[in-house]
């Protein structure tokens, strides 16, 4: 999929992630804040990536500011971004 306009997925509530993207040129660029970053942080980023990857999504900036978020709630967060990003109106949902 291609990131080919900003978007937004997720709230700033406890145990919830919002990730915003936005098309880039350089590869993924991926930026984290989070509460939970000394614990969790390299988890957290091997999340986002490995969700982006499955979606072959080569390019994009990505911020994630994270309030405990479990990782499925990762994975759906940065599908739904993806989604929005791309444009497309029809989505495989399946896990």
């Amino acid at each position: 999929m291609e990131i080919r306009k900003p978007s937004v997925a997720g709230t700033m509530e406890s145990s919830d992630v919002m990730i915003s993207i936005e098309p880039g040129e350089k590869g993924i660029e991926l930026e984290l804040e989070s509460i939970v970053e000394k614990q969790f942080g390299r988890e957290i980023r091997r999340t986002i990536l490995e969700t982006l990857q499955s979606l072959d999504v080569r390019n994009g900036k990505i911020r994630a500011v994270d309030k405990g978020a479990l990782d499925c709630t990762l994975r759906a967060r940065v599908k739904t971004a993806v989604y929005r990003a791309d444009g497309r109106t029809v989505h495989d949902w399946r896990v």
